[in-house]
């Protein structure tokens, strides 16, 4: 089958991919792709998104823009060993909550556009995603009400950059700035 041969060729190199970017190839870019899930080769994220790849963390591209935050943040730095569920911000109109790929849950939550910076690119194994910096990822656990362990706290105000957080602080709401500023 030629197209299924072109479709492995495309998209499996790629973290997630869209029914729309299968139909540029074929008119049976519902059969072809329901073929796909019952053979177990790839894996449903949510309406219209897919990916070949069996690890979670490829999850938040089918929220593109997006960025792993909070705990997952902290996790990837290195600043907690708590495992945790991955958290996608996203300021897209999505169903946010607790989602469930390949038998593990993750967390979709929505954020202003106002409130979408911070971010930055991070390599995880053979593609990249994005995460929210040290100061997004303090910031960002204060905008959510988040709670934070008093340990994972003081490792973040370690390698905040004041100044950073600062230039940050005049882009968030009023509250959230007095709040921030009072414990940095």
């Amino acid at each position: 089958m030629k197209i299924l041969k072109i479709i492995r060729e495309r998209f499996s190199k790629k973290p997630t991919f869209s029914i729309h970017e299968v139909k540029k190839y074929t008119k049976n870019a519902n059969t072809l792709l329901n073929y796909l899930l019952q053979k177990g080769e790839i894996a449903r994220i949510t309406k219209g998104h897919y990916t070949f790849h069996k690890e979670i963390m490829v999850v938040g591209n089918a929220y593109f823009p997006y960025y792993y935050c909070l705990h997952e943040a902290l996790s990837l730095y290195g600043l907690t060993e708590q495992e945790t569920n991955p958290i996608i911000i996203t300021p897209r109109k999505v169903r946010t909550g607790i989602r469930t790929f390949l038998g593990r849950n993750y967390i979709v939550k929505r954020i202003k556009r106002e409130m979408f910076f911070g971010y930055t690119t991070l390599q995880y194994y053979d593609f990249y995603i994005y995460i929210s910096d040290y100061e997004k990822t303090l910031i960002d656990f204060f905008y959510f009400r988040e709670p934070l362990k008093e340990a994972e706290l003081k490792r973040l105000l370690h390698v905040v950059d004041r100044s950073k957080i600062k230039e940050y602080l005049k882009r968030c709401p009023a509250w959230l700035a007095k709040k921030i500023q009072k414990i940095i």
